[in-house]
């Protein structure tokens, strides 16, 4: 699916090389900032990558300096208002409704809807990062298997700064533990991918340059197993996850992201507390957010 925009190229884009399928976030002049047609996009790629016998495993990645600044709070491919065919859940569209049932019924969609139907594609994805992986980026990168980092990226969910305990698919204590959870949600600051690794939210970090090779030989050498091997491996290990708690944690979490933004929309002048991109990014550039924090576009 393309972006709703006229004109407007492809949102993501598709090849494949050998065993390996190559997915590409490509709204690099918005740092890849995820919109609807974006979403439902990649969604059409996953599904794209499982019903091909070819592809063994996938990468994902983002187009430009940027895997991603966030979910699209104010670009002018913001598409936040439409309708797309829902492939996530049955709950009834967002368009037309009002308050909190718009949007609890887009998010629960968009977001987690379709983080948890991502993760449990039946090949390995492994995430090539470069940038920004912000906010909403975050949660592209946690649902992949494995994550590739450029030397140069970044993490951050400075999701805080709007009064939300963290973005809709909460899953920062199972992929760093519990006190990095809270020090990187507390402060908003940017953690870099050396810090990513050491914690073991990301797999291996490789210069800049060798960012796409690298990422495609993983998964090129991930693609010669057995393939129903890989999907059973899989199943295992996400399933490990959730015994752990994951999945009652996203929906735990998920109800209280909700009742942030209807805190806000009662208190304030919108469910984000008025911080738009533009604000966020005044916030992270204030003397008491210095360079290391994030210059995030995104937002929950």
């Amino acid at each position: 699916m393309a972006d709703h925009s006229a004109g407007a190229p492809e949102a993501v884009t598709y090849e494949r090389t050998g065993s390996v399928a190559r997915v590409t976030l490509n709204r690099p002049e918005y740092r890849n900032a995820q919109n609807s047609a974006m979403t439902y996009a990649l969604d059409t790629a996953f599904r794209r990558a499982a019903d091909d016998d070819a592809v063994g495993a996938v990468v994902l990645a983002g187009a430009g300096e940027h895997f991603s600044a966030g979910h699209d709070i104010g670009s002018p491919g913001r598409d936040a208002h439409l309708s797309f065919p829902r492939t996530a859940g049955l709950w009834w569209d967002h368009v037309g409704k009002q308050g909190g049932d718009a949007r609890f019924a887009r998010e629960s969609e968009v977001y987690l809807g379709m983080c948890r139907r991502w993760r449990e594609l039946p090949k390995p994805v492994v995430c090539a990062v470069q940038g920004a992986c912000v906010a909403g980026g975050l949660m592209l990168a946690w649902v992949c298997d494995l994550i590739v980092a450029a030397e140069g990226a970044y993490f951050a969910d400075p999701v805080l700064r709007m009064g939300i305990p963290g973005v809709e698919y909460f899953a920062h204590p199972w992929v760093m533990g519990p006190r990095a959870a809270k020090e990187f949600l507390y402060t908003g600051d940017r953690m870099t991918a050396r810090r990513a690794h050491e914690i073991g939210m990301v797999n291996r970090v490789v210069p800049d340059a060798d960012l796409r090779t690298e990422a495609e030989a993983l998964a090129a050498r991930i693609a010669g197993m057995p393939r129903f091997g890989l999907a059973l491996a899989k199943r295992a290990v996400n399933q490990a996850e959730d015994l752990m708690g994951l999945h009652s944690g996203l929906d735990s979490v998920f109800g209280l992201h909700h009742l942030a933004h209807a805190h806000n929309a009662e208190t304030g002048t919108d469910a984000l507390a008025g911080m738009d991109a533009r604000a966020m990014r005044a916030a992270a550039r204030s003397p008491q957010h210095p360079a290391r924090d994030t210059g995030s576009e995104d937002g929950a």
